[in-house]
């Protein structure tokens, strides 16, 4: 296998430590479990021994642990988004997702009428971020085009409805092009390696994205570009989870060794079927396969913010949410021009699970005692990469972010809420405040949401 590659993906490593950790001992499951309670993260044979935990105890403990990691990182915080596809358009042929061109349904590239009609009906649901996505097309979507969709996302207001961060998730590209994507403002760039199988990734992939190499090292020429926020993720589902999840924890610790600082987020996706996508799994992972891979990369990479998309049903959801998950979408759609539109022809790129609304989503989340947050204030404030870390891990950061989600929130019910959710709301906002320590920033926060109550908008710290 090539050197380079290896330094992520060394798969006779990764199965010699799934052999080595075979059957652990209820002592060793302990060991490990106790080890990430530090909120230090595990290594790569640490991580095998709670991969093979699988006895009812183990699988147990290993729930309860990962809910204890994320309640003190995280605490009740739960950060929402929804993404927005601007072109279907594909020159690949990826045997798991509908854009796939050889799926002859009608294509469809926004305008950028079309991109503020859809960035107003996202704003109307209360999001204030979005990820952006779209298929890999240069002629029909090419990287400037993204930029011009970026530049009118931040431009469309709706009443006191903003969009202040955008995320972007698009194919691999040159370090010109990232450059620009940084120049624009971007949050977070996410790309997802899909399967860090070799054999399985050049067998479901055809045309640019085949290259296994451009996929894998991607991250590596955005950061080279200036952009420090980068998101993992796999398609789980593809080949065998086990390896996956080294996987990933291997490429975590690259980014650490090469970058000075591992990715801001994980994403968890699970194949999902879609129109015209007929493939066949071998290595399908059950839903409760999934919320053991989440609370294990909750305790393996603590920091790193984990997201799960409405692929999932709402109740495996609501799980993930208390054991490890700290970011998800809500009212999604994966079509384009999906937001307000019923037209039932637009190419989906996968289906969706949780269908609900935004404001049910939220109505739920209420009801499981989580704190709904439409913070974007480390990136605007250049608090991202090593400068985030360096709050992060000491566990400096959660202050800031529990004030910024309760204001955050806090506009929400303000502007958006329905009656019923905004007494549930109020109640929530209470509680966080009545567990904050630091009584200046106790002080600080209510100021702010009494201004909030005045009509004031985008108060942060």
């Amino acid at each position: 296998m090539n050197e380079k590659i290896k330094k992520i993906v060394d798969e006779e490593k990764f199965w010699q430590i799934i052999s080595e950790t075979a059957n652990p001992s209820s002592e060793m499951v302990d060991f490990v479990l106790n080890k990430a309670l530090e909120k230090k993260g595990l290594s790569l044979n640490e991580a095998g021994v709670l991969i093979n935990g699988n006895n009812e105890l183990a699988l147990k403990k290993i729930f309860e642990a990962a809910g204890q990691v994320k309640r003190e990182i995280y605490g009740e915080r739960l950060v929402l988004f929804a993404p927005l596809y601007i072109s279907s358009y594909c020159v690949n042929d990826c045997d798991y997702c509908g854009f796939h061109c050889r799926n002859k349904a009608e294509r469809r590239r926004l305008t950028f009428q079309e991109i503020e009609e859809q960035v107003r009906a996202i704003e109307d649901m209360g999001h204030k971020r979005i990820l952006l996505e779209c298929g890999e097309d240069e002629l029909n979507s090419p990287i400037d085009f993204v930029v011009e969709a970026i530049e009118m996302i931040y431009k469309t207001k709706n009443k006191r409805g903003e969009i202040r961060r955008v995320n972007v998730n698009i194919a691999a590209t040159t370090i010109k092009n990232y450059k620009k994507l940084k120049n624009c403002g971007i949050g977070t760039y996410q790309l997802f390696q899909e399967t860090y199988h070799r054999p399985t990734y050049e067998k479901i992939h055809r045309g640019p994205k085949a290259n296994f190499e451009r996929q894998l090292f991607a991250h590596d020429q955005a950061f080279e570009a200036g952009i420090d926020d980068l998101g993992l993720g796999v398609l789980f589902g593809l080949y065998d989870w086990r390896f996956e999840l080294l996987s990933l924890l291997a490429h975590a610790k690259y980014m650490e060794q090469m970058f000075g600082v591992g990715p801001h987020t994980i994403s968890v996706p699970r194949f999902q079927p879609a129109p015209t996508v007929d493939l066949k799994l071998e290595h399908a992972v059950s839903e409760n396969e999934l919320l053991k891979i989440i609370a294990i990369l909750r305790l393996a990479v603590p920091y790193t913010g984990l997201i799960i998309s409405t692929r999932e049903r709402p109740e495996i959801r609501a799980k993930a949410f208390q054991i490890g998950i700290s970011q998800t979408s809500a009212g999604s759609h994966t079509e384009v021009g999906g937001y307000g539109n019923k037209k039932e022809h637009l190419i989906k790129q996968f289906e969706v699970c949780d269908d609900r609304k935004a404001d049910e989503i939220i109505k739920s989340i209420l009801e499981q005692g989580l704190l709904p947050s439409f913070c974007t204030a480390c990136y605007r404030l250049g608090r991202t990469g090593e400068k985030f870390m360096e709050l992060a891990k000491p566990g400096e950061i959660h202050k800031f972010c529990l004030s910024n989600a309760i204001l955050t929130f806090k506009e929400y019910l303000e502007d958006y809420a329905s009656p019923e959710i905004k007494l549930l709301g109020e109640k929530v906002i209470e509680r966080e405040l009545s567990r904050m320590v630091d009584e200046n920033l106790i002080y600080e926060t209510i100021k702010r949401l009494t201004r909030i109550e005045q009509r004031e908008r985008d108060l942060f710290f």
